[in-house]
């Protein structure tokens, strides 16, 4: 596995690629990785010729000081599990390769950006932007891949590949899931045993939303049954749990003329936050 941390250095290891028209994956990432990562780079080898990830933790997305200290960094052994699972190339720039100077440009992506997580993090969606722009330029995949587990994050990138026309296939790939449902995130690594033992109920209320839907119960009435849920736990303090359309994450009041529902939750276990989603295709009309 090729290690680049330079631009320039990367630009000659793809520019051999190119010469060779070797197909590329890109796999961007904040680090700390876990097997949630090594399945998008494992979709990535099965799609393309070669594979890049890119390792850097990006500061114009964090909208708490204290969030971008405490994120955890564990550069070793993300190579590791790289190299275990045969990825070509890593990029690991630092601030300066990224931002030699401060950035001016604000990007918008309309009302995608004011529900859900851009709700509770302006200005969020605006640094994943910049850095997701940036490393397209540097690599310009043919593919790239990331997580469902950030839906709206997936839906914010592919807002910028279509409007920004950037010649690359976006791939949305399955969350991958603890054995008691709880999806796999760098910040579980900041859980305490008891956190650890209560992280669960996001997937256990997003299973008893579902179930609700699915048995044609309402919007509303399954909202508030969540809401009763997370009333009940001590150690956790829910955030927001949405009923959106899975397409654009507008808020959904009834179940008619929606072919994808997008169920999110996010919530936090004392400073850690954690959020997570299900997606359901055509679900039951619930006056039906």
């Amino acid at each position: 596995m090729v290690i680049l941390t330079s631009p320039s250095e990367l630009q000659v290891y793809l520019k051999q690629l190119r010469q060779r028209e070797r197909t590329v994956g890109l796999v961007p990432t904040m680090g700390a990785l876990h097997a949630g990562h090594a399945s998008l780079v494992e979709a990535s080898k099965a799609g393309n010729e070669v594979t890049v990830c890119s390792i850097y933790v990006n500061p114009t997305q964090f909208n708490s000081a204290t969030d971008l200290r405490s994120y955890p960094r564990s550069l070793e052994a993300d190579c590791r599990l790289l190299e275990e699972h045969a990825c070509d190339a890593v990029f690991i720039p630092d601030n300066e390769a990224i931002y030699p100077e401060p950035p001016r440009t604000r990007l918008h992506f309309g009302e995608l950006e004011s529900v859900m997580e851009g709700r509770f993090r302006p200005g969020h969606f605006n640094g994943v932007g910049l850095v997701v722009s940036k490393l397209f330029h540097m690599v310009q995949p043919d593919r790239a891949y990331f997580g469902q587990k950030d839906l709206q994050q997936f839906l914010i990138v592919q807002r910028l590949v279509t409007d920004l026309s950037f010649g690359l296939q976006l791939v949305r790939c399955p969350i991958v899931r603890e054995p008691d449902g709880l999806a796999l995130s760098s910040r579980n690594a900041r859980l305490t045993p008891a956190q650890r033992g209560v992280a669960p109920a996001l997937y256990r209320a997003l299973d008893q939303a579902r179930e609700m839907l699915r048995t044609h119960q309402g919007v509303a009435q399954t909202k508030q049954a969540i809401l009763g849920y997370f009333s009940g736990l001590s150690g956790i303090r829910l955030e927001y749990f949405e009923i959106a359309d899975g397409e654009d994450l507008r808020e959904v009041s009834d179940l008619r003329n929606h072919r994808h529902l997008a169920l999110c939750i996010a919530a936090y276990l004392d400073e850690v936050r954690l959020i997570d989603n299900l997606l359901l295709t055509n679900p039951p009309d619930p006056g039906a």
